[in-house]
């Protein structure tokens, strides 16, 4: 028999705290009922402690009060409905339609904490995603089952590049396999959410995607369900339904304020800058979420994009991301204020399973070599440039000179592109070899004489 609570002994913020309970578990979902005007708020058990239960509630938790609202536990974990019928829809952060569609109706609930995979039965990711952005496809390519995050800044333009991603980013050439996309837009602003909306529409994606939203003034205990929603889904439509999914959450900023706010509410002793000592291990539950498993066709890639605080990559968010996921993609400022779009600086930037998923088979055979050729000659580029601000460009050496004009060339029609172009990998590839011929053949040290020979135009 179900028990009712018809009082109510603290409430702070998002959070209220019920006294004498029985017979409930960590994770449990919570209805509370208003007596007055029958609303019903949704909330789950994030904390029992004695015949205590603290209850973390979904909407706002104003008009509240100790003796107005009715309590009752469900039994039952967070589980959303799942289907292929997903495809198109927009939900809000806790799995409920606000595109005016109907409800999710389907016999399979999943819990969207997930279940957790064991080790020994994940596959090592191969294969790669083209995005269609040239500096990210060639030298920091994105492979299926892989965790990438993007690193950016404030005033940085990564809802442009993340619009841009969703729109492009398809499997590689002749492959016939189904792939989708999950979009969780966590604590954006209401003009965010309808520029990704409308830029999805306008390049005829829309139905293959489904977007997850979590609007700035939502309730803060939102924020921390939103990307659990679409992992969830993603799960489903990858190892269920066999389909490559491709997961971009923007702003993972957003979600650790959210994680920080409500330890603060639960009285917890903060770590660095205030945020809670298990962040850490909140985001794995997160990121290690993404990747292959034995006897399933799907596959799970996570992109997630973060702002750091100051531009500082050492901050606790971009700094215990980079433990957990297998690279980054960094956005730099300086770049921006040159006006080249997208902002990628490739020096920091890097892919560490990239190599195991390029190359003869996958993209191109000299794939691995134009990126570490690419690479150094940027390098390089990076060290005249220092040079010339001491001597001036005009007392460079010949070479110097051919350094800094490959810089120029490299960063304007390499990195710079329009947010509506979409470069195939050949494309790409081919672009690289033909900013390398600014340069002297004897300084292509990276490359064979073979694949000079084939791939260099003269």
């Amino acid at each position: 028999m179900r028990r009712e609570y018809l009082q109510i002994d603290r409430i702070n913020g998002p959070l209220i705290e019920i006294t004498d309970v029985r017979d409930v578990f960590y994770g449990e979902v919570a209805q509370i009922r208003s007596r007055e005007t029958g609303e019903v708020r949704i909330g789950k058990v994030i904390k029992l402690e004695g015949d205590k239960a603290l209850i973390q509630v979904f909407q706002p938790t104003h008009g509240l009060a100790s003796e107005n609202s009715i309590t009752g536990f469900t039994g039952n974990a967070f589980t959303l409905p799942m289907s292929k019928n997903l495809l198109g829809r927009q939900f809000n952060g806790i799995g409920e339609p606000m595109d005016g569609g109907p409800q999710v109706y389907s016999n399979r609930e999943v819990n969207i904490n997930g279940a957790p995979i064991n080790p020994m039965s994940r596959v090592y990711p191969r294969n790669f995603i083209q995005t269609g952005i040239s500096s990210i496809d060639v030298l920091m390519t994105l492979i299926r089952g892989q965790k990438l995050p993007i690193f950016s800044g404030n005033g940085l333009p990564h809802n442009q590049l993340t619009a841009q991603i969703i729109s492009q980013a398809r499997l590689g050439e002749g492959s016939d396999e189904n792939f989708c996309i999950i979009f969780a837009a966590i604590g954006v602003k209401h003009d965010d959410e309808h520029f990704f909306r409308k830029a999805f529409k306008e390049a005829g994606v829309m139905d293959q995607v489904v977007m997850f939203v979590n609007y700035a003034d939502d309730p803060v205990a939102e924020r921390t369900t939103t990307p659990r929603c679409a992992l969830a889904a993603a799960e489903y439509l990858a190892f269920v339904e066999g389909m490559q999914v491709l997961v971009v959450m923007s702003d993972i900023t957003a979600y650790c304020e959210g994680l920080r706010e409500i330890s603060s509410a639960r009285d917890e002793v903060p770590s660095r800058k205030g945020y809670p000592g298990y962040m850490y291990s909140d985001l794995a539950t997160l990121y290690e979420r993404a990747g292959m498993i034995q006897e399933s066709k799907g596959s799970i890639t996570f992109l997630p994009i973060l702002t750091m605080p100051n531009d500082d990559i050492t901050h606790p968010i971009p700094d215990l991301t980079g433990f957990i996921t297998e690279g980054q993609v960094v956005l730099g400022r300086e770049l921006y204020q040159r006006g080249v779009y997208p902002p990628i600086d490739v020096l920091p930037s890097l892919s560490r399973l990239m190599k195991d998923g390029i190359g003869e088979g996958y993209t191109r055979e000299d794939h691995q070599d134009l990126a570490n050729q690419l690479f150094a000659s940027y390098s390089k580029v990076m060290e005249v440039r220092d040079l010339s601000q001491i001597m001036g460009e005009d007392d460079l050496s010949e070479l110097d000179k051919s350094y800094m004009e490959f810089g120029r060339q490299f960063e304007q029609h390499f990195l710079g592109q329009s947010f509506t172009e979409n470069r195939t990998i050949i494309e790409s590839l081919d672009l690289g070899w033909s900013l390398l011929t600014i340069l002297p053949k004897t300084e292509l040290t990276r490359l064979s004489p073979k694949l000079i020979e084939k791939y260099l135009p003269y």
